[in-house]
């Protein structure tokens, strides 16, 4: 007798356990996502794919589209953020449960849960922080999402959508004003402050809050050395990089020529040329000390071309 009321109760919760499976689909499926498609500067280019200048996007942020980019990074950013972001399905459950765990201990709230692809569905709606209402709707569009774009996509998203501070918006546009150069080469140090940086971009900006930004990027150090991903030796050498300073101007070279073809161009786009970045700095340079001096109307041009070909350098 006992057996049979065990088997009813078994079948009975089997059941309850299909129809809110069952439910949580159908819920998932009808989720309407918002746009997925993500607006990024113009970018002209030199001869040699290098960056002559760069367009904001409408609304006046500096986001491009995300390039190549550092492997340390992305290893730090996943052993940090989101460690099981290859495996889960837009939603960490151990991660949910240690962020409750921690705030009954604590008596607050230490760690979000979030994973990557819920900080995607945040940034892609703008959405609020540290509400529950808005903390549903990420795991729903994060459930979402994960059914309709591979890791490679989500992962894209973020590159182009986390923010730096001020205006800034994406690992290349962070980069290149950060350490002026591209994303695709950091140092264990730099790929530290960026993986800290979104988090709070306001109070960890290193020009403004140095100590902040230190205490923040050497956790992530900490946490990569912890996970394997850098060693002892590699963390320690990082702790003691210096910060930069200041937000850096982004690349400008060959104004006439590039407002010209940024006018023109769908936004977005990447816009080659023949000229050669080196020569283009001496050949402005040189015409800048050609005028130096002169009265105010003064103006002076170079042109210089490979004779073999014609290309303009």
């Amino acid at each position: 007798m006992r057996a049979g009321y065990l088997l009813m109760a078994a079948a009975v919760v089997a059941s309850l356990g299909l129809a809110a499976w069952a439910h949580l689909d159908r819920w998932v499926e009808a989720t309407r996502l918002p746009p997925l498609a993500v607006a990024t500067g113009t970018e002209v280019l030199a001869r040699d794919g290098s960056l002559l200048r760069a367009f904001p996007v409408a609304d006046g942020r500096w986001r491009l589209a995300p390039g190549a980019v550092d492997p340390g990074f992305v290893a730090m950013l996943t052993a940090y953020e989101d460690r099981r972001f290859a495996r889960h399905r837009g939603v960490d459950p151990l991660a949910v449960l240690r962020a409750a765990a921690q705030a009954v201990w604590r008596g607050r709230v230490v760690s979000g849960g979030s994973t990557l692809t819920m900080q995607v569905a945040r940034l892609l709606e703008d959405g609020p922080t540290g509400r529950w209402d808005g903390k549903l709707r990420q795991i729903r569009v994060a459930l979402a999402l994960e059914r309709r774009l591979d890791k490679a996509a989500i992962l894209g998203l973020y590159l182009r959508l986390a923010p730096y501070g001020g205006n800034l918006e994406g690992i290349r546009a962070a980069s290149l004003s950060w350490f002026g150069k591209p994303a695709a080469r950091l140092t264990p140090a730099e790929a530290a402050l960026l993986v800290a940086l979104p988090q709070s971009p306001a109070a960890r900006r290193p020009d403004r809050f140095p100590e902040a930004a230190r205490a923040a990027r050497d956790r992530v150090l900490a946490r990569a050395e912890a996970a394997g991903v850098i060693d002892a030796a590699t963390a320690l050498a990082a702790r003691t990089e210096p910060l930069p300073r200041m937000r850096r101007p982004f690349p400008a070279l060959a104004p006439h020529l590039t407002a010209r073809l940024g006018r023109g161009a769908a936004p977005g786009s990447q816009i080659a040329t023949t000229i050669d970045p080196g020569l283009q700095r001496q050949a402005e340079h040189l015409a800048a000390r050609a005028v130096t001096g002169q009265p105010a109307r003064a103006s002076a041009a170079l042109i210089l071309a490979d004779h073999r070909t014609g290309e303009i350098l």
